[in-house]
This record gives structure tokens, C-alpha cells and sequence, in this order.
């Protein structure tokens, strides 16, 4: 594994290294209005929710690597204290990254862009029509991290009035994570969009016995995943020796165990019975075919 001690990187180098890895970034479309009540677009994807009492999003308006300038959003913030934080969503992508273009303070980016700009209720900087979500927000303070390019400007926002889309809550008041279609930032000029198949479940965590209990011979399997190991180490009980015996009469077992004898080949196979069983769900399934390997139990 490489390792580096980020005082020894370049600047640029440095902010590479750790945009592809902390990722993927949330993005907030963020708009503002200067002291002539001019608008200004920008997208930010350093940006996250801190606390939800009160509610309280951040993003940060760091120092351009390339010159260490600041773009005209934190100007903004901190003189008007207001800001309106729009999420994006895979339909105004190609909107959403134009708008980032580094054009001059006296251009409006929503005319730029074709977003739609459209009134807000508390705050002057507008909307985005075309985003499913929209933030109303003061800013609460502005932290800044240094002076040199790369260096952040916490803009710390409480959101004072939130508009959602119709189509994106779902019918238990949340938001339906498949409809609302967002995306992400990754490293360089790659994106994500986190809806269909890129989105999966996990239940909540029981106190489970732990990976620390489940017996070597299976946490050391060279087919079992960490992922595998954390399903059966979330379970709270383990199968009872009779459920493990009447296991064995079960078609696919039975057939593996005629074939097999007693051994590599046999946990082998075994283990990928479990494994199959695992990535559907069937944990305590799959604990009772583990554990007729003896050596298992």
C-alpha cells in the first residue's frame, strides 16, 4: 500500500489524491445575489448536512488550486448572509457543470445555464425551478481553513424553509431515493448517479455476536467476503445443533455431501453454498450449512 504525507505533495497532487478518494461528494447548486441584487450560480461539492436541530447544511467555497482566487458565491455569503442551496439531480447535470464555468461577476450563470430562476419566500437569492430540492438558508459563519489555493471557506448555512418536489417524497412523507436521481462527485471529471441498481439496502444493525466470534476455519475462507463476514457476525444466535442436522436434508447439501468427502474440498464447496445463501439474504440459512462442517463448530 502507498503512503504519503500530504505536506510532502504538491498542492495539486494533494487535492487529487483525496477528491478520488473521498468520494462520492454531494453536490449543492448553490445561488446567491451580490449587493446590486445580481445573480450568481455555483456548484459546490464539498458540501454535506451537520445537524438536523436545528438544521444546518455546510458547503465549502475553497481557494481555487489553480491561482488562489475565490469565487464570487463566498463573496456573496458573506456580505448578504443569504443563500439558497439547490440539490442536483442527473437531469440538470449537464446545466449544473456549465454553470461552474469561471465566468466573469457581471454574468448571470442561471441565463448561462438555462436553470430556471424563481423566487424564494425568505431569502433574496432565487431557486432553481428545475432542482427537486431547494434550500432556503442564512448563513450562520464563514470558516476559513488558510490563504494558499486548495484552502477551504466553511460557509455554515441554517436552512429556514425547505421546498421538495411532489414527485420525490414517498408515501411515508421521506424522499424516494430512486426518484429524486441524485448525483455525485467523484475524482477528476468523473460523476455518479445513485439511483437503480447502484442503490441497495441494509437493515439496521443488531448487536450481533460480532465477526470476533464466528470461528477462524470460516472467518479466514478465501470465499466468503468482509462483507459475508459482517452479515454473519450481525446475527444474535446461531442455528441449534438439531437445525444444523436436519440442514442436511436439504437437496443441495445432500448432494454436495455425497460428492465431497470430509475436508478442503468439502468446506469449499460449502462455503460457496453460504456464500450464494449470504448474498440473498439468507443469513441464518447459510450459518446452518457452515456449521456442518464439524471442524466448523
Amino acid at each position: 500500500m502507498a503512503s504519503f504525507d500530504p505536506n510532502e505533495l504538491g498542492t495539486k497532487e494533494r487535492h487529487s489524491l483525496l477528491l478520488g478518494a473521498i468520494a462520492p461528494r454531494p453536490i449543492a447548486l448553490v445561488s446567491t445575489v451580490d449587493e446590486f441584487g445580481n445573480n450568481n450560480l455555483s456548484p459546490f461539492s464539498f458540501f454535506n448536512i451537520f445537524s438536523s436541530n436545528p438544521p444546518v447544511v455546510v458547503f465549502s467555497a475553497a481557494r481555487r488550486v489553480r491561482n488562489n482566487t475565490t469565487k464570487d458565491t463566498l463573496h456573496n455569503a458573506m456580505q448578504q448572509k443569504e443563500v439558497v442551496i439547490n440539490v442536483v439531480n442527473y437531469d440538470i447535470t449537464q446545466q449544473v457543470n456549465l454553470s461552474s464555468a469561471e465566468y466573469s461577476s457581471d454574468v448571470d450563470e442561471f441565463v448561462k445555464s438555462g436553470l430556471t430562476p424563481i423566487d424564494s419566500d425568505l431569502v433574496a437569492p432565487r431557486r432553481v425551478k428545475e432542482s427537486p430540492v431547494s434550500l432556503e438558508c442564512e448563513v450562520r459563519d464563514v470558516l476559513h481553513m488558510g490563504e494558499e489555493g486548495g484552502a477551504g471557506n466553511l460557509v455554515m448555512c441554517v436552512v429556514k424553509k425547505m421546498h421538495i418536489a411532489d414527485g420525490v417524497l414517498s408515501e411515508n412523507g421521506g424522499i424516494d431515493q430512486d426518484a429524486i436521481d441524485l448525483v455525485g462527485r467523484l475524482g477528476k471529471a468523473w460523476w455518479v448517479r445513485a439511483s437503480g441498481d447502484a442503490l441497495f439496502e441494509l437493515a439496521p444493525p443488531k448487536l450481533g455476536i460480532g465477526v470476533d466470534q464466528i470461528p477462524d476455519v470460516i472467518r479466514r475462507s478465501t470465499i466468503l467476503t468482509g462483507n459475508n463476514l459482517g452479515q454473519l457476525g450481525s446475527e444474535i444466535t446461531l442455528p441449534t445443533a438439531e437445525e444444523v442436522e436436519a440442514k442436511k436434508n436439504d437437496f443441495d447439501v445432500r448432494r454436495i455431501l455425497q460428492n465431497f468427502a470430509d475436508g478442503i474440498e468439502l468446506r469449499e464447496q460449502l462455503h460457496e453454498m453460504a456464500k450464494d445463501l449470504l448474498d440473498n439474504g439468507q443469513v441464518k440459512e447459510a450459518w446452518k450449512v457452515l456449521l456442518i462442517d464439524k471442524s466448523a463448530q
